[in-house]
């Protein structure tokens, strides 16, 4: 969506409220979110096809339409940008099926996170945020906020499972629901082997049994 194109300058309209100095935060609606909401989808764009390397502020304006001051007073590096991103992706998040049973969501659990990691868009996606979380505090901060929305929107199937007495009482719910991506990311990132639905559904079905049988309880210090 173009939102600041480079063109002659109109005459500016009357000053606005200071804008937020910390990278990426904005007011709820108008120019703020819209130049927001370009600019992280400039950087989705560019991740995916140079990945975090290749990522550049100058690079993220031109493909948003906005100016270059803009994105570097509001972000000020790459790593800013992609700590915006996961924040904004945390918030989109979808949320969790519920199934009625432990094994549909575990199930459905896994097969969302095979499917985003299969997609040739967010699969890439994925992958360079990985890097930049492995080059920057920040993103990595960023990324375990991602994920800690993430196993917090499930972990409520373990707690309704064990409600049920399918499970242990003590049973761990961030820690099976971890337990079902777990193997998903580790063949994106080791393997070169296909991450189809056979494998998300072997990853939910080993997390299952290994709760049922006590794996994931509890332990006292």
């Amino acid at each position: 969506m173009a939102v600041e194109p480079s063109q002659p300058e109109q005459p500016s309209p009357p000053p606005s409220p200071p804008e937020p100095s910390t990278p990426g935060t904005v007011r709820p609606g108008g120019r703020t979110a819209r130049v927001r909401a370009a600019v992280l989808r400039a950087t989705e764009d560019a991740l995916v096809e140079h990945g975090f390397s290749g990522l550049d502020l100058g690079d993220i304006a031109q493909r948003a339409e906005v100016g270059r001051t803009t994105v570097y007073r509001r972000w000020g590096s790459t790593t800013a940008l992609v700590t915006d991103l996961l924040a904004d992706m945390a918030e989109q998040s979808l949320p969790r099926t519920d199934s009625g049973s432990l094994a549909g969501d575990l199930r459905a659990n896994a097969r969302l996170v095979q499917r985003t990691l299969a997609d040739p868009r967010q699969g890439a996606l994925f992958r360079a945020v990985i890097v930049a979380a492995n080059c920057d505090p920040d993103a990595a901060a960023a990324l375990r906020h991602f994920y800690r929305r993430r196993v917090e929107e499930w972990a409520p199937c373990v707690t309704a499972a064990v409600e049920r007495g399918e499970l242990p009482p003590d049973t761990d719910g961030f820690e099976v629901v971890r337990a079902v991506s777990a193997p998903l990311y580790y063949r994106m990132l080791t393997t070169a082997e296909p991450l189809d639905e056979a494998a998300a559904d072997r990853a939910a079905e080993a997390a299952e049994a290994a709760a049922r049988a006590g794996a994931f309880r509890h332990r006292g210090d």
